[in-house]
């Protein structure tokens, strides 16, 4: 399918299902929320990267407007619902502040494999625990998915992107393992390295190696 819709280019990568808040300010955008939520109708969030708006994305859906400020602005909830792909920006519309873009949807496929799942999610965890962060999922281990997941697994946002233009789960499951086999390791020694920089100067109680 193809189709007409209105973009608003984010330093971020969205996902679908992810529900996100934002703080809407320019004048070009609160047009775009106030016209979106009073037809019920999405609008997209291309990624911008390296002060490029990039031609992958996420549709999202306004949840809820939480509060209009007295000068405009307002904080909004919205929630993703499927990639997209822009085929062409339109960036001047009549009578509109905001441009706007037109964008396939390319299939998705969402459900892979379990067993890969739950890895993953065991190792996130890991991750977590050696960065002394906690981290609520707000769902059940076997409900989650590798949208649900990314942006806990420490991917940097060229990173989140490329995940983000993976259009089969087993191969956002695959790029998961990948990049946390590779930092698991590095964030491991740097807590190593953290206890042996704070043991410098203390008396150490240690057993000496017969030769």
């Amino acid at each position: 399918m193809t189709n007409f819709i209105p973009i608003f280019p984010l330093g971020i990568v969205v996902y679908p299902g992810e529900q996100l808040n934002l703080h809407i300010f320019e004048p070009r955008y609160r047009q775009l929320v106030n016209e979106c939520a009073a037809s019920n109708k999405p609008f997209g969030i291309p990624s911008v990267i390296d002060d490029q708006v990039k031609d992958t994305g996420t549709l999202v859906k306004v949840l809820e407007i939480s509060k209009v400020y007295d000068d405009g602005k307002m904080d909004i909830k919205t929630e993703g619902i499927e990639v997209f792909n822009i085929l062409e920006v339109i960036k001047q519309l009549p009578d509109k502040l905001y441009s706007g873009a037109i964008v396939n949807y390319p299939a998705n496929s969402l459900y892979g494999n379990r067993p890969l799942m739950q890895t993953i999610i065991t190792t996130i965890r890991e991750l977590h625990k050696l960065l002394s962060i906690t981290k609520d999922f707000k769902k059940t281990d076997e409900a989650l998915w590798s949208y649900d997941v990314a942006h806990h697994a420490g991917l940097s946002l060229e990173e989140e992107y490329e995940l983000l233009m993976l259009m089969h789960e087993l191969q956002r499951q695959e790029y998961l393992k990948r990049h946390l086999k590779k930092v698991i390791p590095v964030i491991a020694e740097m807590e190593s390295l953290k206890k042996r920089i704070k043991l410098n100067g203390h008396f150490k109680d240690l057993k000496g190696f017969d030769v």
